[in-house]
């Protein structure tokens, strides 16, 4: 699985660079494209079929732009519509080199490309199901279905999106009328939803490195720096462990916990928190059946799962899991996109079981004989996962925000100095609010 991963995402820096390269005649331009694609796309390595869309969308420009072979767009379409739900992109790709360029077998490559895109479970109802993604509850509480920011983080995104953009406009009158029409569709996709700008970061490189007038002299002894540079990186990323790790990053799974529940610390019904639910399938099947995981397949499930976690009061909580019948809570303490703590860890009056830096662990009825952990361990929890993550993703800081404020209101002077000595060490930009408070803390 992650030899195919990194392969697709490879495939797509790959075909951004080669089609930067085909469209320019600049080798250099070429390898900044790809440069450029792997900047966002390093943020979409999770174990996703999202993957195969991103690299068959590469796939499909290229053959258009060779010119063939034609006859393979149907094949690939099907394959893509039994694998993500983004095949209907291939369709549309296909029916815009027909509507620019006008040719006739462009046109037949559209039709049945089109047509045997409908060969999947779902047939032709793909329209259907989009308009349901944009109606759910799921989807507008989804941090991959939120709009990206214009200007923020991930910075590549707005860059790219704002250069391509001003490429197209200084070199209007030469526009090819499919790149416009790409560039426009990529872009109203990349705007309604985060998880779409690897479109963006696909095709902006390659309409940048097309259309921009500017091209810099590269020197000679580029031809010779540019290996040296690249396989420098290539050993720095070895030496440091981040490069060719045939494993998950066990870091962010609850296995403590998980051996825990294995080991017979419950056989009822657990409620685990979103993130989890893959890894907790993988450990604990068949004995244990998760509550939710990365696929939220229910939509009602989805909507009682926010619930208990924390948005609703806590008789609903206790209610819901009541309906469920759950008897072990396997969970998480943050939010880390947001910073939120979840409500159901500081508010469950169910005994503490387990708890290391990666989730606690609550039973509704320990065995006889089980220790019972001391509640206080909850707020040692809460700093010891959110400085795991900090170690581990420093962008993803804001829990020690919310940490030093938890520890300031309950009078833990040297806690909230720690968290937000944290937080304020991170690369992100920290907020006044945070800065105030901590110079509060050290008397200044």
């Amino acid at each position: 699985m992650v030899l195919f991963k990194a392969a697709l995402l490879s495939g797509f820096c790959g075909l951004a660079g080669c089609l930067a390269y085909r469209r320019s005649g600049e080798y250099y331009w070429g390898l900044a494209a790809a440069a450029s694609a792997a900047s966002l796309a390093t943020l979409f390595s999770a174990d996703r079929p999202a993957l195969v869309t991103f690299f068959l969308v590469g796939v499909f420009l290229w053959i258009l732009e060779r010119g063939g072979p034609l006859w393979l767009l149907p094949v690939l379409a099907v394959v893509w519509a039994n694998s993500h739900g983004g095949f209907f992109l291939g369709g549309l790709i296909v029916a815009i080199y027909a509507a620019a360029v006008r040719r006739r077998p462009l046109w037949i490559a559209a039709a049945a490309t089109i047509a045997a895109s409908a060969l999947n479970p779902n047939h032709v109802r793909i329209a259907q199901v989009m308009l349901a993604y944009r109606q759910s509850y799921l989807t507008q509480t989804l941090i991959e279905w939120t709009r990206p920011p214009l200007w923020g983080p991930p910075y590549a995104f707005p860059l790219l999106l704002y250069a391509s953009g001003l490429a197209l406009a200084i070199a209007w009158r030469r526009v090819r009328a499919s790149d416009w029409l790409l560039f426009g569709a990529f872009s109203a996709a990349s705007l309604a939803a985060f998880r779409n700008i690897p479109l963006t970061a696909f095709l902006a490189p390659v309409l940048i490195a097309a259309y921009l007038p500017w091209r810099p002299r590269i020197p000679r002894i580029a031809d010779l720096l540019c290996p040296v540079l690249l396989a420098a990186l290539l050993i720095g990323g070895i030496a440091r462990g981040g490069f060719f790790q045939l494993r998950a990053a066990l870091w962010k799974f609850p296995s403590g916990a998980a051996d825990f529940l294995l080991a017979g610390g419950s056989p009822e019904p657990i409620f685990n928190t979103y993130e989890y639910g893959g890894y907790l399938i993988w450990r604990l099947w068949p004995r244990h059946r998760v509550f939710i995981d990365g696929r939220a397949l229910n939509e009602s499930v989805y909507r009682d799962y926010a619930r208990i976690l924390g948005d609703s009061a806590p008789g609903e909580r206790l209610r819901l899991l009541d309906h469920y019948r759950i008897g072990a809570v396997v969970a998480n303490a943050w939010e880390y996109t947001t910073g939120v703590v979840y409500p159901l860890v500081l508010e469950t009056g169910w005994p503490l079981v387990y708890e290391d830096a990666q989730a606690l662990v609550f039973l509704r009825h320990p065995p006889p004989g089980m220790p019972i952990l001391d509640r206080s361990r909850i707020a040692a929890h809460l700093e010891a996962e959110c400085r795991l993550h900090i170690e581990k993703d420093p962008e993803l800081c804001l829990c020690a925000r919310t940490l030093g404020f938890l520890f300031l209101r309950s009078g833990d002077r040297e806690a909230a100095r720690r968290a937000f000595s944290l937080y304020l060490a991170s690369p992100r930009d920290p907020d006044p609010e945070a800065e105030t408070a901590y110079r509060g803390l050290l008397g200044r």
